[in-house]
């Protein structure tokens, strides 16, 4: 019997196996697929320093409409997955009005201030293999109008007072010395000078899972039968052998409510799902820094696959079929920015953020059972989030004190009323 059994390879279970195994125990991790290549795997590669402000449900009049008329590259819903969603969306809704969401703000902040730290940690111990994955100097967050970004820059400001987070502001002709192959049409943006980037995401969360077998934790391939509980320990049925351990940890992403509602857990987690594509720039053009296109939303990075470029979110059930036009829309935006050649990729990756209606996750013991704890409902953040989570979740398993205040994050603020 093991120590500790961990749900979900994702980057979360995997730092969360690391963190415990440096503090003595023994880890059996499990995952139905290759560690590291769901929603770890399909991300921007940003390690969001700056990221101190979740994305909040949208308030004013014109982008509601834009969305509800399917108008949006930023986001977009299906229809027909509105009675199921809709429960959470409206909590979402109401955690975003202005009151509510400077709490989770402020709440918010000490966690993300530990993302670079927790992932410095792992990539010195990786060494090379991760340490060339990764690049320091921040990334471009540009707009199409001068009162966007004077307005955005002005928020860049208070976060620099309130949260020691550092920006630049450059104009077209700054931006266009930095990355000589953009076109036109925008006017300016925000140098974000303290998140790092990587180059292949994957590739990082692969470094960190050869770590996590190089510490002595053991891989399981194959579908968990769920969780249960026998006396103090926990056990899960995997191809028709039984794994026991004396803790459990659910990180599932959005997979995790297979297993939570089953020990009665329900919570309102919901998806956010996303696509990229990789492209092949136009002859003799080139892209060096990672670009956010704020007033359209999309991203453009430079990946080791190609100039990858990722859509808005998508507001539908976790396992329906791919709806890929936010890509269409995303495509022709970004000609407008930049000379994109062809597509590299045979079809659009899709994969699915885990969401809570608060914005927070979920890092926690679980109230009504000895032994058991969660770590989901990181939203876009799950890639930068994912070390800090690991660590917390250690801290607490092995009663340590936390880096942080985890009461924010706990999983009861959904279950009492």
């Amino acid at each position: 019997m093991q120590d500790v059994l961990i749900l979900g390879a994702g980057i979360v279970g995997i730092a969360t196996g690391i963190h415990l195994l440096k503090r003595g125990r023994s880890v059996t991790l499990v995952d139905k697929n290759q560690p590291g290549r769901e929603t770890s795997y399909g991300n921007a590669g940003i390690i969001q320093r700056e990221g101190v402000r979740p994305h909040p449900f949208p308030r004013d009049l014109t982008t509601l409409m834009q969305v509800g008329l399917h108008l949006s590259t930023a986001a977009r819903y299906e229809p027909l997955a509105l009675p199921r969603i809709a429960p959470p969306l409206l909590k979402y809704w109401w955690a975003s009005s202005p009151e509510h969401y400077r709490h989770v703000v402020e709440s918010y902040a000490p966690l993300i201030g530990r993302s670079i730290e927790t992932h410095e940690a792992l990539i010195k111990e990786v060494g090379p293999e991760a340490e060339k994955l990764i690049s320091k100097d921040g990334w471009y967050l540009v707009f199409r109008t001068a009162e966007k970004l004077q307005r955005e820059a002005a928020k860049a400001e208070g976060d620099r007072e309130k949260f020691n987070i550092h920006h630049e502001v450059v104009d077209w002709a700054g931006l266009k010395a930095l990355e000589p192959d953009l076109i036109g049409g925008l006017v300016g943006g925000i140098h974000w000078t303290d998140p790092w980037t990587v180059r292949d995401p994957g590739a990082l969360v692969a470094s960190y899972f050869a770590l996590f077998q190089k510490l002595g934790g053991t891989f399981v391939s194959g579908e968990a039968d769920g969780l249960t509980q026998s006396g103090d320990t926990w056990q899960t049925r995997i191809g028709g052998t039984l794994y026991s351990a004396k803790q459990a940890v659910v990180a599932l992403g959005p997979w995790a409510p297979e297993v939570l509602d089953r020990l009665g857990y329900r919570l309102p987690l919901f998806v956010k799902r996303g696509y990229h594509m990789h492209y092949k720039p136009q002859p003799g053009a080139k892209l060096d820094h990672l670009l956010l296109d704020a007033e359209v939303g999309y991203v453009l990075a430079p990946m080791a696959q190609g100039i990858r470029l990722t859509t808005g979110a998508e507001f539908a059930l976790r396992d329906a079929l791919p709806t890929p036009v936010q890509i269409g829309k995303a495509e022709a935006a970004a000609k407008e920015v930049f000379p994109l050649g062809d597509r590299v990729d045979p079809q659009p990756w899709k994969g699915a953020r885990p969401c809570t209606p608060d914005m927070m996750p979920i890092i926690s013991k679980a109230p009504k059972h000895e032994g058991l704890f969660v770590g989901v409902g990181h939203a876009h953040h799950g890639f930068t989030l994912g070390p800090a989570t690991g660590e917390l979740l250690a801290q607490m398993m092995t009663g340590e004190a936390t880096a942080i205040d985890v009461n924010p994050f706990r999983m009861g603020r959904f279950l009492h009323g």
